[in-house]
């Protein structure tokens, strides 16, 4: 059996903005609305599907990226003013972290979902 996720939900106040958000920091484009949802569509073919909700807690996505994507990334988040972290939990505040010789940074969406892109997968192996 080949087990792939396919896409996401992501509850957002504004679809479209939270939408729209993530895919400039990513460098990449929002897809045309498709019912309730605005995809964003990562390079291995998952969707993630902002949906407009007022009840919801946040979620945590982590995108894995090359050095030159994190690069571009980062300088997208700075750029903007965005605050970011070294840590989940906020910690770091203002530093990116170097776990597994990697370079990792958290940063929260409009929503206060929190998001993560990084170098390398957690444990050290790609």
């Amino acid at each position: 059996m080949s087990v792939q996720l396919n896409h996401i939900i992501i509850p957002a106040r504004d679809r479209k903005t939270s939408a729209e958000f993530l895919a400039h920091v990513l460098g990449v484009e929002t897809g045309p609305p498709m019912g309730p949802f605005v995809p964003v569509t990562t390079s291995n073919g998952v969707t993630l599907d902002f949906m407009d909700s007022t009840d919801f807690r946040w979620h945590h996505c982590a995108f894995l990226v090359t050095e030159e994507e994190f690069d571009e990334i980062f300088g997208r988040i700075t750029e903007a003013g965005i605050p970011y972290y070294a840590n989940p939990d906020h910690s770091g505040p203002g530093e990116i972290n170097r776990r597994d010789g990697g370079r990792g940074v958290y940063f929260d969406d409009p929503n206060g979902h929190n998001m993560e892109v990084l170098t390398v997968p957690y444990g050290g192996w790609k």
